[in-house]
């Protein structure tokens, strides 16, 4: 399989993977809910999971690969203050979490960048 083709299904393996540990695990992601969002961090929590499974659900099929990998690259933007809110949250742990945690705010800019080629693949399969 050329990888122009396994990019959207690794992608949708990605949401899919992390859309179910938002249902399987939801104390991991609870604690990073901007508490400036109305509502529980637990139905934040439970969103977010939905979304990304819809998202992989959706980016995994041709047909609505293109619009699922922008909003997608539109969802990676916007759980971004979530991270920002985990970085400061553990400035005070163990070094290896604290670089875990500053570690994930770069990995959002190649996340973007990633589905956005893959909506870019798509349009030009189309």
């Amino acid at each position: 399989m050329p990888r122009s083709d396994r990019s959207p299904l690794l992608l949708a393996g990605l949401l899919a993977a992390a859309g179910t540990a938002h249902f399987t695990a939801p104390r991991r992601f609870d604690p990073i809910v901007p508490s400036s969002l109305p509502g529980s961090p637990r139905a934040w929590t439970y969103a977010s999971g939905a979304a990304e499974l819809a998202l992989a659900a959706a980016v995994a099929l041709p047909r609505t690969r293109k619009a699922a990998a922008l909003a997608t690259a539109a969802f990676f933007v916007g759980v971004f203050p979530a991270n920002v809110k985990m970085a400061v949250d553990w400035r005070h742990r163990p070094a290896p979490q604290r670089t875990a945690a500053w570690g994930r705010l770069p990995v959002q800019l190649p996340l973007v960048l990633w589905a956005r080629g893959v909506a870019r693949g798509a349009e030009r399969a189309s």
